[in-house]
């Protein structure tokens, strides 16, 4: 990918994080691109609150449905980009979906699982360990996450 089409797909993970925004929910964007075309299989927004379930997050609604469109359940030559750091969860359907590369914009020291808590793909139970790219948009993001968590105190 070139660093402009980095930019473009993580400025629609920031996008999409807006759009949770706006429908009170977490604000966290995810898209999956297909790094032979630079196509956008998925993207979308926490909807965790608007479908009543916590497993809702972004990244797990874009890994679902770009399995869908592949009809493969892994997703060799795709990477994920994230308005932030995936949870635990995330970080590891991120693993299982052998995602090439995670871009994520910023750091979640409270619930993240990539470079803050459990640290999933360094565990030894960890069979696929994507490369991971940090801090891209980094304040975007995080000026979003401030002000929604703000709003709500």
């Amino acid at each position: 990918m070139t660093s402009e089409n980095n930019k473009l797909f993580m400025g629609l993970a920031i996008e999409l994080a807006q759009t949770a925004f706006e429908n009170n929910e977490v604000p966290v964007g995810a898209v999956v691109v297909q790094n032979r075309n630079s196509e956008i299989l998925a993207a979308f927004s926490n909807q965790m609150r608007t479908t009543g379930s916590s497993l809702a997050h972004a990244e797990m609604l874009a890994l679902q449905k770009s399995m869908e469109i592949l009809k493969n359940e892994r997703l060799v030559g795709c990477d994920m980009y994230v308005s932030l750091e995936p949870c635990p969860m995330c970080a590891q359907a991120i693993s299982f979906a052998r995602i090439d590369t995670l871009y994520y914009a910023a750091d979640d020291q409270k619930s993240g699982g990539v470079s803050s808590g459990p640290k999933i793909f360094e565990s030894t139970s960890c069979h696929h360990k994507p490369k991971v790219v940090s801090g891209m948009m980094q304040k975007e993001s995080s000026d979003l996450l401030k002000q929604f968590f703000k709003l709500r105190r």
